[in-house]
């Protein structure tokens, strides 16, 4: 067929049109689609979710999702906004939470595969005392960050009790004797001491609480959530969850018993 025909011409037309508004013809094979994107809000840093996404959360679920064709973009939210948004579907759903939350919040979806355990603890200056459960906090003051719903549900017999928006302020009432305890994750506190060079913290054992932690979906996810759990079983066969986490957490134990 000549390329001066008409007919030939407006085809040759419609098919550039098409290939460049990102459609396939059969048979054809065009520039691969970049994955999207899933949003998930968090309230939780380093070494669990950073900026830059190379937190063991941030690694471990961009992974699992990359494997279902998507790319995880964290967004870092004060704790309880993070829930709102992503209840509201203002945001695909939440980065790490523990079990249950949807009787809550019931847009929301937990993937029924743990990201991991995540234990609370006492982290004290002065105070020095055996642990033996959450009442074990009651005559000293206390401090949390506001939102973490597994604290606030069972820290709610204390001498005294504060709740500040972030770890910046949490670690500032201990370092200036305004509080005796504060209650955070083992992994974020360790870091914070870490990165801040923090001196005569010390970690009062055994744990408060041990969770297992997950990711939610919104509802509107739904079809992802088994595919996902799927990817995340898949990684910790395969030795990837243990690699990523013998490199980003691991070793923050390591230097606080050494300190």
């Amino acid at each position: 067929m000549r390329a001066d025909n008409p007919g030939y011409c407006r085809r040759l037309s419609l098919f550039a049109l098409l290939v460049l508004a990102g459609w396939s013809l059969p048979g054809i094979s065009t520039t691969n689609e970049a994955n999207k994107v899933l949003v998930l809000n968090t309230a939780f840093i380093d070494p669990l979710s950073s900026e830059k996404q190379t937190g063991f959360v941030d690694r471990i679920v961009n992974e699992a999702l990359n494997q279902l064709g998507y790319e995880l973009e964290s967004v870092h939210l004060p704790a309880e906004r993070a829930l709102i948004n992503a209840n509201a579907g203002i945001d695909d759903g939440d980065l790490l939470r523990i079990g249950g939350l949807q009787k809550i919040y019931p847009n929301l979806i937990q993937v029924p595969e743990k990201i991991m355990d995540m234990e609370f603890v006492a982290f004290s200056r002065n105070a020095s005392f055996p642990i033996s459960g959450w009442q074990s906090l009651k005559p000293w003051s206390v401090a949390i960050i506001t939102g973490w719903k597994i604290l606030e549900q069972n820290i709610t017999e204390t001498a005294e009790l504060t709740k500040v928006k972030n770890a910046d302020l949490l670690f500032k009432l201990l370092l200036k004797d305004r509080t005796d305890i504060i209650v955070y994750s083992r992994w974020i506190g360790l870091a914070y001491i870490k990165k801040y060079n923090l001196k005569n913290i010390k970690i009062l054992e055994p744990p408060l609480g041990r969770r297992s932690m997950y990711v939610y979906l919104h509802k509107k996810h739904r079809h992802l959530v088994p595919k996902l759990a799927a990817s995340l079983r898949s990684m910790k066969r395969d030795g990837r969850y243990q690699h990523i986490f013998e490199k980003i957490l691991a070793p923050l134990e390591q230097r606080h018993n050494y300190d």
